[in-house]
């Protein structure tokens, strides 16, 4: 089982987080960003699969600025607080969480001595494509369902590093319109689109999707396995 620390941002601010070790020495990092639902359950369980996968894995509580120990579950009222705490953030003066998502990748490297990738659903899907696009240190990112992934503002960013993006074709949330266009604007990011909903890696939710899950992983990790070792 892996344990909480405690990292301090660029600016000061003390963010907890989430690592998972893997057994043997690491092969390198994977930051992992969560959902609207926090640091929970399913996001720790994500960064011990990676662990798994020898990578030293870290999921900072972007939701922290706002409000500490957020630990939600997929109901309504949960997913409604959700949705406002990352309202909350996203309105807060740049560079807000991605100053947190900073201080991961940075002890990510540190405490790794390797490369570091992103990895990031729903909203943290969209912080993982900001992440390739605007912080350092990453070599590589992989955003599952990004709301917000492929708005104008969000398409007309340039990333720094290689990227794989994840989408399911039945998610209301991203139309396919906008992935397509997405994948257009970016032709060196891989796209892959799922016969799935949004939500399809999670497996604590109604729109679990076993296959898409699997491929989606398989191909991530293989992703990872090229650019961080």
């Amino acid at each position: 089982m892996g344990e909480m620390i405690q990292l301090k941002s660029g600016d000061g601010f003390i963010c907890s987080a989430y690592v998972a070790r893997p057994k043997a020495k690491a092969r390198g990092a994977v930051v992992v960003l969560q959902e609207i639902f926090g640091v929970n359950a399913h996001i720790k369980a994500v960064a011990e699969g990676f662990a798994l996968a020898g990578y030293l894995s870290i999921a900072p509580a972007t939701f922290d600025r706002v409000e500490k120990q957020v630990d939600l579950g997929y109901g309504e009222a949960d997913r409604n607080k959700g949705f406002a705490l990352k309202n909350q953030v996203e309105a807060l003066a740049a560079p807000g969480a991605l100053a947190d998502v900073q201080a991961a990748i940075d002890w990510a490297a540190l405490n790794s001595q390797g490369r570091v990738g992103v990895v990031g659903y729903c909203w943290g899907g969209l912080l993982t494509w900001r992440s390739a696009c605007l912080l350092d240190g990453v070599a590589a990112a992989a955003p599952y369902y990004g709301g917000g992934v492929t708005s104008d503002a969000e398409r007309g960013r340039v990333p720094r590093c290689p990227v794989m993006a994840h989408f399911g074709e039945r998610d209301a949330y991203i139309p396919m319109d906008g992935v397509e266009a997405f994948a257009k604007a970016h032709p060196d990011v891989q796209v892959h689109v799922y016969a799935a909903d949004h939500g399809f890696n999670c497996d604590h939710r109604g729109s679990y999707d076993e296959p898409s899950a699997h491929l989606a992983l398989e191909r991530t990790l293989a992703f990872f396995l090229k650019h961080l070792g």
